[in-house]
């Protein structure tokens, strides 16, 4: 399901259960709970006043991982997805070689 048809189907449900979506605070958590994974970690790194900001924001980032996986198939590589904590070493040391040409 992409991120539009979740929303249609969030924004249904959300009238059986008016308690739980009551308060905009309560709303938005649920609604980014139920983001894919990486999604939900980058929505999930800014605050939002309300839900009408958070949704094309969410829509958007949906559609830039889209097109780099796309991106990415096209060129025949892998995607190698860095989780937080890790570096990409190899990448900056790449970097600072041809940065400073360095050997």
């Amino acid at each position: 399901m992409n991120i539009i048809e979740y929303a249609a189907k969030f924004n249904e449900l959300k009238h059986f259960a008016p308690s739980e979506v009551a308060i905009k605070e309560m709303r938005m958590d649920h609604f980014e709970q139920g983001l894919k994974g990486e999604i939900k970690q980058i929505i999930a790194g800014y605050a939002y006043a309300n839900f009408q900001e958070m949704y094309p924001r969410a829509v958007k980032v949906a559609r830039i991982i889209d097109e780099t996986e796309i991106e990415n198939k096209e060129k025949g590589g892998p995607r190698k997805e860095i989780s937080p904590g890790e570096s990409n070493s190899q990448g900056i040391r790449n970097f600072r070689r041809s940065k400073f040409g360095i050997k």
